[in-house]
């Protein structure tokens, strides 16, 4: 039996902002994979790698790890598999902001902000997940 939030949570209004939550993230993380791919590389691309003490030549990487990623997310019969995958790569993310010494509020939480919008659009828009993890009053 549904409890009263999963079932609010099945409404129409619900399922549409999961995906302009979800449509929003995806579109992020795409930019932020073409950044990445463009060579040569943006100046804003090389001084954040350098700033991180990452190799400039792993940005061919991580793009193609993060547009692989995005994609399965944005695929419905995947989406699930993208967004366990895309929480590890932004978990990454805040480690490696984290050992650069950034500011935590603005740098180093900020992919995790956006995993907190991956997976509140995938909650609202995928009633698999909204029945494997209820939300209960």
């Amino acid at each position: 039996m549904e409890s009263g939030a999963a079932g609010a949570a099945n409404s129409n209004g619900a399922i549409w902002t999961g995906r302009i939550l979800s449509t929003l993230v995806v579109l992020l993380l795409v930019l932020d994979a073409i950044l990445k791919f463009i060579q040569p590389a943006p100046p804003a691309v090389v001084e954040a790698f350098d700033h991180l003490g990452l190799p400039l030549h792993l940005s061919l990487v991580l793009a193609t790890v993060l547009s692989i990623c995005s994609l399965l997310y944005a695929i419905p019969r995947t989406c699930v598999l993208g967004a366990i995958l895309l929480t590890g790569y932004l978990g990454g993310a805040v480690a490696t902001h984290l050992r650069a010494g950034d500011p935590i509020f603005s740098r180093v939480l900020f992919p995790a902000y956006i995993g907190v919008l991956l997976w509140l659009g995938l909650y609202l828009r995928e009633a698999r997940l909204r029945t494997l993890i209820p939300l209960r009053n």
